[in-house]
């Protein structure tokens, strides 16, 4: 394995960074939505910044009649927006080692012919059989795929770890606790767990990944990370826009499927966890499994005091105006799908006996954010008379996820003027601003990470058990009774329903204005 971006500076920073070996990418999916925006734009960027090595290919496979040609000129269309003058012949080289293969998916016949191809390319490329099977499909094609590629001795690594056969499986792995213990037996037919990667994108960001780090690799927070300090917590995940080209999707799943049960539990773990005995991948997740299953149930019978869901109607969003979530293409019109979530958690641990974690999300909110908020307690005693301690606001720290990624702190401060003059002062860091960079998309992270053998930044099959077993009581409640928590609407624009402000004002808090 070879280091990139080694060194230590001055300041006492240290920067560590590998480049892979020889791989191929097989994308299933390769037509779709998800490879031309994501995928394909992350490969090419760790391309240009020397991280895929020399010998490396990209086979897209999918069902849609397509030659190696058009297949380029489709991976071309989709860099325009990465590849500037200066790296265009970089694009045209990088488009050289793309291929592709129609077939259906459920054909043995796509697979025997797919091997063929396949060892004809990895002799090429010098790729010494790495593979890495991304599936960029629906979850319900899975199964026949990896059935398949295992029939045709695709998924077999050969003994002596001579070389690695991985497998990525996007969102959402199942629909509930049944269905994600079933897909999990399946794969796990065919593949060890350690050649398994279900991703979550949210876990590639990183204002994420600088959790752990912020948390552990400093002296002054961690002791006060803790019920003594800290009154309560809120993550916000906001979204402008509503289910777009997603409303075939989004009416089966729901933003408690879609949302909750992984990227904002998996946020709510990095947070909370403890600290691992070292950065290894398993030791990671270790505690964020554990973490998870220290997550307090629902109360079934008072469930409405604790989760609150909407469903957004027409508004108008940075002045124009915007159709309800029935009005949207592909949706029933009296489809019942929440579309915001808005609920109160606790943790039994040491660390954290009741201290409140609020957690809000959302479609057609009022703007795209994404943050962490730690809001510190209360001073215990104000000796500037006449302000009592609750007159003075707490400390809070904010960890932004998205669009701005950064970190910002409040403090008290004396404004300059009258003896006694105090206002809150937050001390901003941007990433961009410091570093004057693009951030770097999550899937190269995780791409990235797949092909060195590190697990760390990805779901293990005992925290999919965790967060599902959590979700769904909930879900059955909503199935049994829709009286329980029945769905609210909001206005697109807004912040949600009016009774998830309720949610955290019945303890006389208030969500944080954005």
């Amino acid at each position: 394995m070879n280091y990139i971006d080694d060194y230590h500076d001055v300041r006492g920073g240290f920067c560590m960074d590998t480049q892979t070996d020889n791989f191929g990418v097989i994308i299933f999916g390769a037509s779709g939505d998800l490879t031309n925006r994501k995928l394909i734009p992350a490969l090419f960027s760790l391309y240009r910044s020397g991280r895929l090595g020399s010998n490396f290919f990209i086979f897209g496979v999918a069902r849609t009649k397509m030659s190696d040609e058009e297949f380029r000129k489709k991976v071309n269309e989709s860099l325009e927006g990465e590849a500037k003058k200066d790296s265009m012949n970089e694009a045209k080289d990088f488009a050289k080692r793309c291929f592709y293969h129609v077939g259906e998916y459920d054909d043995s016949e796509t697979y025997n012919s797919l091997k063929k191809r396949l060892a004809d390319l990895e002799k090429k490329h010098s790729t010494k059989g790495n593979r890495l099977f991304y599936l960029a499909t629906p979850p319900k094609i899975y199964s026949p795929i990896v059935n398949n590629l295992s029939s045709a001795e695709l998924t077999q690594e050969p003994e002596g770890n001579s070389s690695y056969i991985h497998l990525i499986v996007e969102k959402p792995f199942g629909r509930d606790l049944k269905s994600a213990v079933e897909l999990d037996k399946e794969l796990h037919q065919y593949l060890r767990e350690d050649q398994i990667y279900r991703i979550d994108h949210y876990l590639g960001k990183e204002t994420v990944q600088n959790i752990l780090m912020f948390r552990f690799a400093n002296a002054i927070f961690e002791p006060i990370w803790n019920r003594r300090y800290i009154d309560h917590v809120q993550i916000t995940v906001a979204e402008s826009l509503g289910v777009e080209h997603r409303a075939g999707y989004f009416e089966q799943t729901g933003l408690l499927r879609d949302m909750f049960q992984n990227h904002m539990l998996q946020m709510l773990a990095l947070v909370a966890m403890e600290s691992p005995t070292s950065f290894e991948a398993d030791r990671v997740r270790d505690e964020r499994v554990k973490l998870m299953r220290s997550l307090r149930p629902f109360p079934l019978d008072d469930l409405d005091k604790y989760i609150i869901r909407g469903q957004y109607i027409s508004g108008c969003i940075d002045n124009e105006n915007v159709p309800s979530y029935r009005e949207e293409p592909g949706v029933d019109s009296d489809s019942k799908i929440e579309t915001f979530i808005a609920a109160k958690l606790f943790i039994d641990n040491w660390r954290w006996q009741g201290v409140p974690f609020y957690m809000r999300a959302g479609k057609r909110l009022r703007k795209k954010i994404s943050e962490i908020a730690i809001v510190f307690k209360h001073v215990p005693y104000s000796m500037f008379a006449p302000l009592s301690p609750e007159e003075l606001s707490p400390n809070v720290l904010v960890l932004n996820v998205q669009p701005e990624e950064g970190i910002s702190l409040t403090i008290q401060a004396k404004q300059p003027g009258a003896k006694l003059c105090m206002n809150p002062l937050s001390m901003d860091f941007r990433y961009k601003d410091l570093y004057g960079l693009e951030m770097p998309d999550a899937y190269e992270r995780l791409l990235l990470d797949c092909m060195l053998d590190d697990q760390s930044l990805f779901w293990r099959s005992d925290g999919i058990e965790a967060s599902w077993a959590f979700v769904t009581p909930v879900l059955e409640k909503w199935a049994e009774d829709c009286q329980i928590c029945p769905l609210t609407t909001y206005e697109s624009g807004s912040w949600g329903p009016k009774e998830a402000d309720q949610i955290i004002k019945q303890d006389e808090r208030n969500w944080r204005e954005l």
